[in-house]
């Protein structure tokens, strides 16, 4: 698990294409640090484990799945990513639990700069939108954000001088794919609520008046 408070920026060094998969090499310093084989580190939010680790540098498998859910396929030597070793029981919940699942992408379509913070607002498809609220958490690219408005097309964040600085995000522009992953709270709601309702429909033929009360919604 990750908190999605950014701790170092990256450097891809190498990307070894398979036939849908990369192995990926990295440049950083301070998530090496205490860092093991076998560790995780979210590279642009996605969870990766570290296979090798020579010098300054650590390698991870990326898996198609991965590649498909995600913008790693328009990575290439010289990209920088967000970094951020996983949370230990010591760390400090700085920004909200983020697994390093991705859920899928969202496309930057605005870049407005007001005082002092950035608003980025990120066009996605109404499946990732379903579970945005506003003032509700999203990470985009690993970078733990609060979404500050929500339609049925587009979130908006903003995004303060310090996360600027130490994140890729104010890098990009207009155009760029971003990575996001949803609040997991939101998915398991809807797990819990439909997927007992899919129950109901399954032995009653539909959702009852008896459900619903249950569930709260009379």
């Amino acid at each position: 698990m990750f908190t999605g408070i950014i701790e170092e920026i990256g450097i891809v060094k190498q990307l070894v294409p398979g036939k849908v998969s990369y192995r990926l090499t990295v440049s950083a310093n301070k998530v090496l640090e205490g860092t093991q084989v076998g560790d995780s580190i979210a590279t642009n939010g996605i969870c990766l484990t570290v296979t090798a680790i020579h010098g300054n540098n650590f390698d991870a498998d990326v898996m198609a799945e991965t590649v498909r859910r995600t913008n790693f396929s328009s990575l290439h030597a010289g990209s920088r990513v967000n970094l951020e070793r996983a949370l230990t029981p010591m760390s400090r919940l700085g920004g909200h639990i983020v697994s390093g699942h991705i859920d899928g992408t969202g496309t930057i379509s605005d870049m407005t700069r007001e005082d002092n913070a950035v608003w980025v607002t990120v066009q996605t498809k109404p499946d990732l939108l379903k579970y945005m609220i506003e003032k509700g958490s999203i990470a985009i690219d690993g970078v733990s954000l609060t979404i500050a408005y929500v339609d049925d097309g587009c979130f908006k964040v903003s995004v303060i001088p310090h996360t600027g600085e130490e994140t890729i995000l104010l890098k990009k522009k207009p155009g760029d794919t971003v990575n996001l992953e949803c609040d997991l709270i939101g998915k398991y709601v809807e797990k819990l609520l439909f997927g007992k309702a899919e129950e109901t429909q399954k032995s009653s033929g539909g959702i009852t008046e008896a459900f619903l009360a249950e569930n709260g919604f009379m």
